[in-house]
């Protein structure tokens, strides 16, 4: 039951955000770009798990798998100048997200 209501809350946040994208782009995007899917996770985890420790190590990848995430974006912010459409900007960045997933993953071993 914990389980569906967690789904229920994300897709209903996921589909405003997306519904509001239409109509106010910019309160869209600075709602998207708040952690909220990284509070609900990490609240969701440890009321789950009751792990602190586990908790602190998701935090802890969460804190450095969000700048290595932004990789995600560069083609968009190239797409005028390279003349890419959006597919190419997403394909392209789907696969710097795999190389930022390594990246990612070599930060947390370091640590």
């Amino acid at each position: 039951m914990l389980w569906v209501g967690k789904v229920l809350l994300a897709a209903i946040i996921i589909s405003f955000v997306s519904w509001l994208s239409g109509k106010k782009t910019t309160l869209a995007g600075f709602l998207t770009a708040l952690p909220l899917t990284t509070l609900l996770a990490l609240a969701f985890s440890q009321f789950e798990w009751k792990n602190s420790a586990q908790s602190v190590a998701y935090a802890k990848s969460i804190f450095v798998a969000i700048p290595v995430s932004l990789l995600f974006f560069v083609p968009f912010l190239l797409a005028q100048k390279l003349n890419l459409s959006f597919w190419s900007c997403y394909g392209l960045g789907l696969i710097l997200l795999g190389i930022g997933y390594f990246i990612h993953n070599y930060i947390l071993s370091q640590f």
